[in-house]
């Protein structure tokens, strides 16, 4: 008696059978690109076997050490980043990597082959949550190397955004997913652990243009710039207030599973620019998580800004560079860019209900 055929292998395309249909819509290319993406993958399927047995191996808690972010690591975040390492090292598309757990751009090791890429990541992002056994997950970006087969020298990564050429990220969720963007859309794809393979479960994903969802962490409030506080206030008037609607609110701490929820039912996030610590614009770091979920957000219809400029615009200056970061449905991040850009009014004005936000002296929207 035949064995019965797994339905995973003839109704869904695989992420290999997708990155091959893209290549051969560019017959130039070497396949370089794609063979970088499978080891990225192959990555996040064992960081995702790593996290599912944490507990049972001891990988859960604090790591001892301090990254160069200033952050307690995590004993995963060690062993993400090792693996993100071992995984693309070897394979001769490389010529260098930055990783939020490193210091300094990591040099690929003498005796594998350098190829024409970078590759920018943080191993596991939303690490803080994996004690309490909510989504974490990995993010990357892929630039091309200024010369290729050449060891990559620090300057080589701070290239804007607009430069990558494919950015995802993986979540390790109730499953495991990886979204990605060659520039040609977005596209999820769900692991099959029994395979170990990665199927396509969702094509050419959009973000609606509004939302009735945002996601902020209201305990910086006070650090907020008007702007921020404008835009939340209204949100949080609902439909008695100027939006004419009732919004509801959504925060995990974990960039990817907002990321992915926004993806997934629209919305928009927000980890502004701050006063809270007036020497960082920011908090998210620009490299490795700003800019590819800015360019899968863009990808799939959305916008993304620092608040007042286009985040895909901006020139690093550092590898480690933070960034006030905004994204999500095209209307609503408008909106907030318009709010930065109108002229800022007389704090002392703001409390008096004549002039407040929503007083009588005030213009509407």
């Amino acid at each position: 008696m035949a064995g019965k055929e797994n339905p995973m292998l003839t109704e869904r395309t695989t992420l290999t059978q997708f990155l091959i249909e893209e290549r051969r819509r560019h017959p130039t290319s070497s396949g370089e690109l794609n063979a970088l993406i499978h080891d990225v993958a192959l990555a996040c399927k064992a960081i995702s076997k790593r996290i599912a047995s944490g507990a049972l191996t001891g990988l859960i808690g604090k790591a001892g050490a301090v990254n160069v972010q200033g952050e307690q690591q995590q004993k995963l975040d060690v062993v993400a980043n090792d693996i993100f390492l071992a995984a693309t090292e070897w394979g001769g598309h490389l010529a260098g990597m930055v990783s939020e757990e490193l210091d300094e751009p990591y040099p690929i090791p003498h005796g594998y082959p350098l190829g024409k890429y970078l590759l920018a990541f943080d191993p596991l992002d939303g690490s803080s949550n994996i004690d309490v056994n909510l989504s974490v997950g990995s993010i990357f970006s892929i630039l091309r190397a200024p010369e290729p087969g050449a060891a990559a020298q620090l300057e080589d990564f701070l290239q804007p955004g607009t430069e990558q050429v494919a950015a995802g990220y993986a979540i390790y969720g109730p499953a495991t997913v990886l979204v990605v963007t060659v520039g040609t859309g977005v596209h999820a794809f769900t692991l099959d652990s029994e395979l170990g393979e990665f199927f396509l479960t969702r094509e050419n994903i959009t973000i609606p243009p509004t939302t009735t969802e945002y996601a902020v962490n209201s305990s910086n409030r006070r650090f907020w710039e008007p702007a921020v506080l404008r835009y939340v206030d209204e949100c949080l008037d609902g439909a008695s207030g100027p939006r004419e609607k009732d919004f509801n609110m959504r925060w995990v701490a974990s960039l990817v599973a907002d990321t992915h929820r926004l993806l997934t039912r629209g919305g928009v996030f927000l980890y502004p620019r701050d006063l809270k610590d007036p020497a960082k614009p920011g908090r998210l770091r620009l490299l490795y998580e700003a800019n590819p979920v800015a360019m899968i957000i863009e990808q799939a219809g959305g916008a993304a800004i620092t608040g007042r400029d286009r985040v895909l615009d901006v020139v690093p200056t550092h590898l480690h560079e933070r960034i006030g970061f905004i994204f999500g449905s095209y209307e609503e991040v408008e909106r907030i860019e318009r709010y930065h850009n109108e002229p800022e009014e007389d704090p002392a004005l703001l409390d008096h209900p004549l002039y407040g936000l929503r007083g009588l002296y005030r213009i509407p929207s």
